[in-house]
């Protein structure tokens, strides 16, 4: 399995972050996980052929993690390919459906089949196996783990459970949008995050989803975060990649 982070920002991305977008690959399986703002062009820089991604897991529904998705479903259909599987939480349909609405175009000429998920269950998408746990987020969001190798907390503020569902795991990319000391519900910052992953035991944790209030203090973060974490801890850079 290939992990490649496209977008490392969030909703005020800082320089030379996109917001938020995973891409894993296994074999000829591709499955693009969220799609802000800055997607599509970090697809392009990887080399990644648009036509290739007929799945996309998304985690929630906040613009900065799915802003880049109708272009994409366009840029599809420009290269030949109308129908999208997208998978999400509760409400991803009706969501879908109503963008798709203010735009006849992309309408005319995208087709979209949407399945819902629920935490606690496992599914099969795109080759991989998947499993969802609800974080804690102003609104409806799912963790993802992947064959049992990989976990995207998606955003969400310090949980113990998250440790119980990445235990053992290869590569955990969690995000730690604020720095201590700013303090932003729903959201992680380094100490509370660390203490919350101190029995986790995954061999590589990746801090994610950064806004311009930790430009300067990286370092600070990544002390505070081993301090009271065993395992490699890492700063996610866009087009970081990871062979699992």
């Amino acid at each position: 399995m290939k992990v490649t982070i496209l977008g490392t920002g969030g909703a005020l991305p800082p320089p030379r972050r996109a917001q938020t977008g995973l891409l894993i690959e296994k074999a000829d399986d591709l499955l693009l996980i969220d799609c802000g703002s800055g997607v599509l062009l970090r697809l392009q820089e990887a080399g990644v052929d648009f036509a290739r991604i007929d799945d996309v897991l998304l985690t929630h529904h906040h613009l900065d993690h799915l802003s880049d998705l109708l272009p994409l479903l366009v840029a599809r259909w420009l290269r030949g390919k109308t129908h999208t599987r997208i998978y999400g939480p509760e409400g991803t349909e009706a969501l879908l459906r109503a963008q798709l609405e203010l735009f006849p175009y992309a309408r005319e000429h995208v087709s979209l089949s949407v399945e819902e998920l629920a935490p606690g269950k496992s599914f099969e998408i795109a080759g991989f196996r998947v499993e969802a746990l609800l974080t804690r987020h102003h609104h409806p969001t799912l963790a993802y783990k992947l064959d049992r190798a990989f976990v995207f907390s998606a955003d969400t503020a310090p949980m113990e459970e998250m440790a119980a569902f990445a235990r053992g795991c290869e590569l955990l990319v969690h995000e730690c949008s604020f720095p201590d000391g700013v303090e932003v519900p729903n959201h992680s910052t380094p100490s509370a995050l660390g203490e919350a992953l101190k029995t986790c035991d995954v061999q590589r944790l990746v801090l994610t989803h950064l806004y311009p209030q930790t430009q300067g203090r990286e370092e600070e973060m990544l002390r505070a975060v081993r301090e009271r974490v065993s395992g490699e801890v890492l700063l996610a850079q866009d087009l970081g990649m990871w062979e699992l």
